[in-house]
């Protein structure tokens, strides 16, 4: 169903033989943003359009099997302590509910817990917003133990600060002790002990997660293999890309969040080396900040990561702000978006453009600053996938050393370390002596120097 403007029209009439089987609405309360105003002058404010956030709210209640009866934008020129959107504005959003026979609203807004509970009380339904919504769709895509206490962890944070007094069970008192003590603990204080003992349980838990992965990636800096990793916003294409990659055979598909746990593949590099590549969770716009603490075990990947691919939608219409989302929460986990050297833009889905669009694109990208590079490829097709290769081969060397040295042909054990421990760029056989150009991390570059008198490779 198209999203349509709702702007005080709630009574005007729907089409002849229009079947009400949906059971969700979905609204767009979003802040009409005046010419002239802070949001409007800021640099890093990318104005979004009002029908693609929308749509994107219906995405997300889709990938959870929601069956939309509406999805409409509601424009509001404040926010309202008590119910987000204004007085009128409920009247008739409660009206829509009860011609279409809705049970779920979910609103597109961060909802203060006293707002989603005065707004349950006016609409007569259940509502849901952007935040209960993203954890809904995190909950079913968990597949891993480790993602599924991650999910869990956000979702008890995120009812911790529900727990208001919607129920009358939650007003009843358990008895202290004696005839004479004052009134025992109330079910809303119970409630509230009883996640606070299982968000510790569950930080314990992914503590020891968290130290499982730091075992994991000491192995793996033990062996010449660097980390690239892909992030970039949900439906991006990173596990198609991901699959084009190493030919793996990760789920791909065209719906919000289908990935969330992460998955590393070994990636060959053009030159005979190789990387570890991760597939890590999809970004969004305004994602919940428990999300990302939760899930900062599993964003520790792209922390540690050697090379960073930022993979972009460069056919959606909100390429720009979609760019600026991911970007913000990079920010977030310390990672600095600007940096050249460790990030690579990749522009995706340009098997979308006809040639004459895709010429055009090509320009733009020629137009950037030779640091600041963008990757044209289609993970569909596999255009341009040869190039991304060189180039993350190309940032990869930059951080390790090539290094000049002789070996003697019937030194089995030495040769054989090199082929484990570095990345062998040549090797030639003169007079029983292997002659090997090889390139090293800095771990171990002053091993291989010692061990077999190489030299650095002179530019």
């Amino acid at each position: 169903m198209e999203p349509r403007n709702f702007d005080g029209d709630a009574d005007r009439p729907r089409p002849a033989g229009a079947k009400q089987t949906g059971r969700v609405l979905v609204i767009g309360p979003y802040l009409r943003v005046r010419a002239g105003s802070a949001d409007a002058q800021s640099e890093s404010h990318v104005q979004r359009d009002a029908e693609a956030r929308l749509d994107e709210a219906a995405g997300l209640a889709r990938a959870i099997d929601l069956v939309i009866a509406d999805a409409i934008v509601a424009p509001i020129s404040q926010i309202r302590p008590a119910t987000y959107i204004g007085k009128g504005k409920v009247e008739e959003i409660a009206a829509l509910i009860k011609s279409l026979d809705v049970e779920l609203v979910v609103m597109d807004c961060a909802l203060a817990p006293i707002q989603q509970r005065n707004l349950e009380k006016e609409l007569h339904a259940k509502v849901l917003d952007r935040t209960g919504l993203i954890l809904e769709i995190f909950g079913r895509r968990a597949k891993t133990r480790e993602g599924s206490l991650q999910v869990e962890l956000a979702h008890l944070n995120y009812q911790r600060s529900r727990l208001v007094r919607s129920w009358t069970h939650l007003e009843r008192q358990r008895g202290g002790f004696g005839f004479m003590g004052g009134p025992g603990e109330t079910q809303i204080e119970a409630d509230r002990r009883l996640i606070q003992e299982r968000i510790s349980k569950l930080e314990g838990e992914l503590k020891k997660v968290q130290a499982t992965r730091r075992l994991h990636r000491a192995g793996r800096q033990r062996v010449p293999y660097r980390v690239v990793a892909l992030v970039g916003y949900t439906n991006a294409g990173k596990s198609t890309l991901f699959n084009r990659l190493t030919r793996a055979d990760v789920q791909a598909a065209d719906m919000l969040f289908a990935t969330l746990d992460p998955t590393l593949r070994a990636l060959n590099l053009p030159h005979g080396g190789k990387a570890m590549l991760s597939d890590t969770v999809g970004f969004i716009s305004n994602l919940p900040t428990q999300l990302v603490a939760a899930f900062r075990a599993t964003l520790e990947e792209v922390l540690e990561a050697d090379v960073i691919l930022h993979v972009r939608d460069i056919s959606h219409e909100d390429a720009e702000a979609q760019q600026s989302d991911v970007d913000a929460v990079l920010r977030q986990l310390g990672i600095n978006p600007d940096d050249s050297g460790r990030i690579i833009e990749v522009w995706n889905k340009i098997d979308r453009y006809d040639a004459e669009q895709r010429e055009e694109l090509l320009n733009i990208a020629a137009r950037r600053p030779e640091d600041h590079p963008a990757m044209l490829v289609s993970a569909v097709s596999g255009e341009g996938v040869e190039a991304l290769l060189a180039a993350i081969e190309e940032r990869l060397a930059a951080k390790r050393t090539t290094l000049d040295l002789s070996i003697d042909a019937a030194d089995g054990a030495g040769i054989s370390w090199l082929h484990r421990n570095s990345e062998v760029l040549a090797k030639e056989l003169h007079d029983g002596r292997f002659d090997m150009t090889v390139r090293v991390d800095e771990t171990k570059r002053d091993i291989v120097v010692s061990r077999f008198d190489a030299v650095p490779r002179v530019a």
